[in-house]
């Protein structure tokens, strides 16, 4: 009789856990459900990664103003700065790997969890729209390589030879100067991420870049890869990173601020969290620089990186401008 009353009373106290667990779980899912009180009509907003951002942010807002949706919007928006041949870490004028050759990384996506991405591309100017092509043309999520790049020109792009006479003086002098490490900050690893909601509430990001200067042969960073370099949630918000590659992917970064700002953080808090999680994982901060992004489906953003020296370009209605983040260490 005692074992038999053990056992009921043992049945029923992990009956009780059990339906504490699904009430609990169900406020949960209310919580997230209702994380941001959508009563205002939200309004259009574009961000991006550093001081080019700012032009890049202008023509998102165009497209938007005339009617384009959001991934319209951050696909023209980062072409502008994959064009332009003086910017040395995105596009044409990206400094090449340890052998001289431009490869580019690029991802897009959009509020219903669709992307695309390509990585290692190279001789193609703008991998932010062949990434675009993967998502909307083939099954896939990412390619890479000479597969990319085969389907690039499937697609009717062309190639071009990306490596600019600049950056390759500059790689030629790297070379001279017994290879030294790079710095890893604006001067170097300017990766453009843009973030964008349009008038109907839809968030959509890119992010593209030519990556670490002087990388090993095939290596490939954050930028192409969905929730490290770049993650959307159309239910909560988007985000993206920049800086060092290799920090990001280790706490898939960009996803981790979305789902700290499902769990109610502001997008300022949010990358705040994510960078004081880089600090835990690594015991060597020296040169690693990692920022962060991000906007919630409120049209709130926010920023925040490992260093100073990081900023977001912030395009809406009233603003045009650059706004320093706050950050944990000096240089």
């Amino acid at each position: 009789m005692k074992r038999r009353k053990f056992i009921n009373a043992l049945s029923l106290t992990s009956a009780g856990v059990f339906l504490s667990q699904n009430l609990f779980a169900k406020k949960e899912l209310q919580k997230d459900e209702n994380l941001f009180d959508l009563k205002d009509e939200v309004k259009p907003i574009v961000i991006s990664t550093w001081n080019h951002g700012l032009e890049a942010n202008r023509v998102a807002w165009k497209v938007m103003q005339k009617g384009g949706s959001s991934l319209d919007a951050v696909e023209q928006g980062v072409r502008q700065t994959e064009a332009d041949p003086n910017n040395r870490s995105v596009g044409l004028g990206g400094l090449p790997d340890r052998d001289g050759n431009v490869t580019l990384d690029a991802c897009i996506m959009n509020s219903k969890s669709q992307c695309g991405s390509v990585a290692y591309l190279q001789e193609i100017e703008h991998p932010i729209s062949v990434a675009r092509k993967v998502m909307e043309n083939t099954p896939h999520v990412m390619l890479a390589g000479k597969g990319a790049q085969e389907f690039a020109l499937s697609q009717g792009f062309e190639k071009k030879n990306l490596l600019t006479p600049e950056a390759k003086a500059e790689w030629l002098q790297w070379k001279r100067d017994q290879m030294k490490k790079p710095r890893i900050n604006s001067e170097n690893h300017d990766t453009i991420g843009m973030l964008a909601i349009d008038k109907d509430g839809n968030i959509s990001g890119a992010c593209t870049t030519s990556g670490w200067a002087y990388k090993l042969p095939g290596r490939v960073g954050d930028s192409p890869i969905i929730g490290a370099g770049l993650f959307v949630d159309g239910d909560i918000g988007a985000a993206c990173a920049t800086g060092m590659g290799e920090a990001v992917i280790r706490i898939a970064g960009s996803h981790t601020v979305v789902e700290l700002m499902r769990q109610g953080h502001s997008p300022e808090e949010a990358c705040r969290l994510a960078v004081e999680r880089v600090r835990k994982k690594h015991s060597d901060l020296k040169d690693l620089q990692v920022g962060f992004i991000a906007l919630n489906r409120a049209g709130k953003v926010g920023g925040y990186s490992l260093y100073g020296g990081f900023n977001y370009a912030l395009k809406d209605a009233e603003n045009d401008e650059l706004v320093d983040t706050k950050y944990d260490l000096d240089w």
